[in-house]
């Protein structure tokens, strides 16, 4: 059993976390979920949808996965510096880390992509790219692994890349299981990006 802690925060953009929760949901006997903040409390999306989490500090359960979401809420956050030592240390426990959209960028500016081959959301690539020169950014993919580090392009990519992790853990069967479950088109080959622009 893997426990995700998803890290969220304001103006979180709402399929960049749910969509991802969704296909890993669809495995309770696999994953189990955890949705965490600062403060702990009501956190609201960019679309207005309220959740309950927990504070960082009062998580119940180990962290083995983190997930973080992308959103408008990241562009304050990465002059955070209280949140990027938070999300650093959840980082550094966890077994992997997986970020969807500009939630690449709160890894970046923390300083723990520093080498590592990532990707973001195409329509903030200038901004992401531009919180660490130390990454070694990929335009051209739907998401990217390197080491224990997941990252995807924009939102519904997170949904592509969850389905990989879950592929990469237990087999492409099971990925085209839990798919088909949620009738999604899964986009199997990370490297074929339709929205990729030269």
């Amino acid at each position: 059993m893997y426990t995700i802690t998803a890290l969220v925060f304001d103006d979180f953009e709402t399929l960049d976390l749910f969509g991802p929760v969704e296909m890993f949901g669809s495995l309770p006997e696999h994953y189990r979920i955890q949705f965490t903040s600062m403060a702990g409390g009501i956190i609201r999306s960019k679309h207005d949808v309220p959740m309950q989490t927990v504070a960082v500090s009062e998580l119940a359960c180990q962290t083995d996965i983190v997930l973080v979401p992308g959103g408008f809420g990241t562009r304050q956050l990465v002059y955070d510096s209280s949140f990027l030592q938070t999300l650093t240390t959840l980082t550094d426990e966890a077994d992997w880390v997986l970020s969807v959209c500009t939630g690449s960028a709160l890894l970046a500016k923390s300083g723990v992509l520093n080498g590592k081959r990532a990707t973001s959301n195409k329509m903030a690539w200038q901004w992401v790219t531009c919180q660490s020169d130390q990454v070694n950014w990929i335009k051209q993919a739907r998401w990217v692994i390197d080491g224990k580090f997941y990252t995807s392009s924009g939102v519904s990519a997170g949904i592509d890349m969850a389905l990989g992790f879950i592929a990469d853990r237990h087999g492409v069967e099971k990925a085209y299981q839990v798919a088909q479950h949620t009738e999604f088109r899964w986009q199997e080959n990370s490297d074929i990006d339709d929205f990729y622009r030269p």
